[in-house]
């Protein structure tokens, strides 16, 4: 398979803040993205996206509310406008221990928000929601806002990720779980890899015991046209050996670190 248009600019090692650069800012918020982007300069900004009770997609990694807000509760069982009231910054701990964010009218955001306040960033996003229907109101909101060529989107649920492919074919996909996994699997073998829908690898660095990523991979990756982005690294050592690797993607909860080993 060729590589996607989404793709064919991009040049390793990307820059790619993870929740928007979760240990520098309330993750997966307005605050946190403007932060990545003008202090840090960062490619792509990585982000999850939960359903509303009534139908709204919003940004958040977790099911529920509790771990980052002051409420607590499953976020399917809100509405928008009480989402809307609670502070997203309320649990947020600064590098020194500090709830700086606290009170600060930080909010859940929309996506459809997100994508119109910030119209040039490229995004990886991925749905955590799997209730049927998510998938069309997400192909709505990304061809709405003309998003198609700056997003690469995906699900972990393989589901989900089928569905998100019939209601959202021209975009890039990473691949879920379970793809991803046969994949690195008859990379490693040596045999030929299914020409499967999927162009990008979104994976751990480490997997149990085992380092997932190395130059053996990332050379396979890139022999069959797939990109590889690596989750979640943190470590300055390990920045530095993946971009001496050129892996595709580094995410980081630490944009600041990750920006000096880039340069």
């Amino acid at each position: 398979m060729g590589m996607h248009p989404f793709l064919q600019t991009l040049r390793p090692t990307l820059h790619i803040a993870h929740r928007g650069g979760a240990a520098l800012a309330p993750e997966n918020t307005v605050e946190a993205f403007r932060l990545a982007l003008d202090r840090y300069h960062t490619d792509m900004i990585e982000t999850d996206v939960h359903m509303t009770a009534d139908g709204v997609l919003v940004l958040m990694h977790d099911a529920t509310i509790d771990r980052t807000t002051e409420g607590t509760g499953v976020v399917a069982d809100f509405t928008i406008d009480r989402l809307e009231s609670l502070d997203a910054g309320y649990r947020f701990r600064s590098l020194t221990g500090e709830f700086t964010f606290r009170g600060r009218d930080v909010r859940i955001p929309r996506l459809e928000t997100v994508l119109q306040l910030f119209p040039t960033t490229r995004f990886n996003i991925e749905i955590k929601d799997d209730r049927p229907g998510v998938e069309d109101a997400f192909a709505q909101i990304i061809r709405n806002a003309g998003a198609i060529d700056r997003v690469c989107v995906g699900s972990e649920d393989d589901e989900v990720s089928r569905r998100l492919l019939g209601a959202l074919p021209e975009a890039c996909h990473f691949y879920p779980r379970h793809a991803a996994a046969i994949f690195i699997a008859a990379l490693r073998r040596g045999e030929p890899c299914e020409n499967d829908p999927y162009e990008v690898l979104d994976i751990p660095l480490w997997f149990g015991e085992t380092r997932l990523v190395d130059a053996s991979l990332l050379a396979g990756a890139l022999e069959r046209n797939r990109w590889v982005n690596v989750w979640t690294v943190d470590e300055r050592s390990e920045m530095e050996k993946l971009v001496a690797d050129r892996v595709g993607g580094i995410m980081t909860d630490r944009p600041d670190r990750l920006r000096d080993v880039l340069g």
